[in-house]
């Protein structure tokens, strides 16, 4: 209680101009006391020589003669001399960054509460009529708020309370007269209804992709403790297996560890990575779900569909929603090559890169990565491909160093006896097994089936037909649609023809992708799984006279 009136007679001491402590006061006829130099400067810039009074408005002709009040003088002097200078300013004044209340005169305290209806900010004071008048109570009320402006209509100069859909701004009730005649509007308070519930389910999907960065961020630091421990074990087996070759492999063991620990880091350092990226966006992610929290609370209508729009898009993720995660098998082919060695020391020790080496270099860990967008970019992953004599049909004939089929019924190819060959179906396969990334382009006539199997599909019988197993995925390519077959179910697609389709295949993670190449580039079909085995490139042709080629890219 002692501070608060220290507080207050500070108050009643203060020039109102300058907001400090009067200097050389004075009283001017209206009674109120300003610093002589504060006033003076007041009515230095004063227009039409009126003269009055920075408080209560009141003016005076001609300008008054300003005679120091000693009273006060002496008073301020005193108050200086107890130390209330030092008193700490009131918190209830507002400040640079606070909402002041528009109705306080002189120095203005901080606003409590805005109002909607008013759209004016108030002090506790001035807001108790709020609570005590019965029309006010019915006023809407909410935090304080510097942008209540933007609630005015500029051209009506009314508060806005609809929303016009047709033009997505807020309106007045004045605007569905003339500018927005005829569109589609609707209450403020429905508009927000409506789209608090869009917030609420990006707020889900938000927090659903935290959930599932999270897991990915736990399978990755698994599989940094799986190469670490293999490569741990690694070592120790390769150490104590050059051991037993005393001097002659000393210095291909010190290699040979070299290199599984650099691979190990290598390998590490790239899931790390990825594992932070996975962080940053969980991170980025709680921001944007914090955001949008927020903006769910406020009680301004207007002020929430004026933020909505920017605050409600949602950047698409850079990672797959999974991360693949292949069999722990990362050193074990070092000690298989080191054991090795010990047979073949001799021969091994002659070459200039050993199985040791290779082996080591072959480690990999699979990590998602984007997929290719335009055409340049799958054309860095363009596979030469060519067909294998020995699965083609005898129906079918191979040219363009076996890059091209063609299919004729009536003449037999003599092929030799093979069990590869396909004996049913006018079907062949590529000679190249594809993993990794790879991307290749087929030109097509007639009606043919454009296809990656496994190896091991049936040659003989109806079953071997490409996309008519859970062996091989297969696009159909007619002169009136596409269709696609897998496990002999069809499945149309949609897209523009063309005599020339693309085949990507990511085998690592499962992406097998078919396009219309024309002059644009256009996907057909993708297909997300799981490869267990090596791919094969397949064709077949379905009508005498068809015929397709394995296009050339590099």
């Amino acid at each position: 209680m002692a501070q608060k009136g220290v507080q207050l007679d500070r108050e009643t001491f203060s020039c109102s101009i300058c907001l400090d402590l009067l200097k050389d006061p004075v009283t001017i006829p209206c009674g109120h006391s300003y610093c002589m130099n504060c006033i003076k400067d007041f009515w230095d810039v004063e227009e039409k020589r009126i003269y009055s009074c920075p408080q209560c408005r009141q003016t005076f002709t001609p300008r008054p003669v300003l005679v120091k009040s000693t009273m006060l003088a002496v008073l301020v002097e005193e108050l200086k001399k107890t130390g209330l200078q030092a008193a700490p300013a009131d918190h209830c004044y507002a400040g640079p960054e606070d909402v002041a209340c528009d109705v306080c005169t002189g120095r203005k305290r901080k606003a409590v509460k805005s109002c909607l209806v008013c759209l004016v900010s108030y002090c506790e004071e001035h807001l108790q009529p709020h609570y005590d008048v019965a029309p006010l109570k019915k006023h809407k009320l909410v935090e304080p708020s510097k942008k209540l402006q933007e609630n005015i209509c500029s051209r009506h100069d009314e508060v806005m309370k609809m929303f016009c859909r047709t033009d997505q701004q807020s309106i007045c009730y004045l605007c569905p007269v003339d500018e927005h005649k005829g569109h589609h509007t609707v209450s403020a308070a429905a508009e927000r209804t409506e789209r608090q519930r869009e917030l609420e389910v990006s707020r889900l999907n938000i927090q659903q992709r935290i959930q599932d960065r999270e897991k990915d961020v736990k399978l990755l630091q698994q599989e940094v403790e799986a190469i670490n421990q293999s490569a741990h074990k690694t070592v120790e087996h390769s150490e104590k297996i050059f051991t037993e070759l005393i001097r002659v492999i000393q210095k291909r063991s010190s290699d040979v560890k070299q290199q599984i620990r650099s691979q190990q880091e290598t390998e590490v350092s790239r899931v790390k990575e990825l594992q932070e990226k996975l962080e940053q966006e969980i991170t980025e992610l709680k921001r944007k779900d914090a955001e949008l929290k927020q903006l769910s609370h406020t009680e301004d209508h207007i002020q929430f569909l004026h933020n909505y729009p920017s605050l409600s898009a949602l950047s698409e993720s850079t990672h797959s929603s999974s991360i693949n995660i292949r069999p722990l098998r990362y050193f074990e082919d070092v000690t298989a090559a080191v054991s090795e060695l010990r047979e073949k020391l001799q021969d091994i020790l002659r070459e200039e890169r050993t199985n040791i080496s290779l082996t080591v270099t072959e480690v990999d860990v699979s990590l998602p990565q984007p997929e290719p967008k335009t055409r340049a970019e799958f054309l860095k992953y363009s596979h030469e491909i060519t067909l294998d004599p020995n699965t083609a049909n005898t129906h079918l004939i191979l040219s363009e160093g076996n890059r091209k089929v063609k299919f004729l019924f009536f003449v037999k190819q003599s092929y030799s006896d093979h069990p590869d060959r396909f004996t049913y179906w006018e079907q062949v396969l590529s000679r190249e097994s594809l993993t990794g990334r790879c991307y290749w382009e087929v030109e097509w006539r007639g009606r043919v089936y454009v296809a990656v199997t496994y190896k091991n599909i049936s040659r003989a019988g109806s079953e071997c037909c490409f996309g008519h197993n859970d062996k091989s995925w297969a696009l159909n390519c007619t002169n009136n649609s596409f269709t696609f077959w897998y496990n002999n179910i069809e499945t149309p697609v949609s897209g523009p023809r063309s005599s020339r389709v693309g085949v990507y295949l990511d085998h690592r993670a499962g992406i097998l992708s078919f396009y219309s190449i024309s002059e644009t580039m256009t996907l057909l079909h993708r297909v997300q799984t799981t490869f267990t085995q090596p791919l094969y490139a397949g064709l077949r042709l379905y009508n005498v006279g068809s015929s397709s080629e394995l296009i050339k890219l590099k």
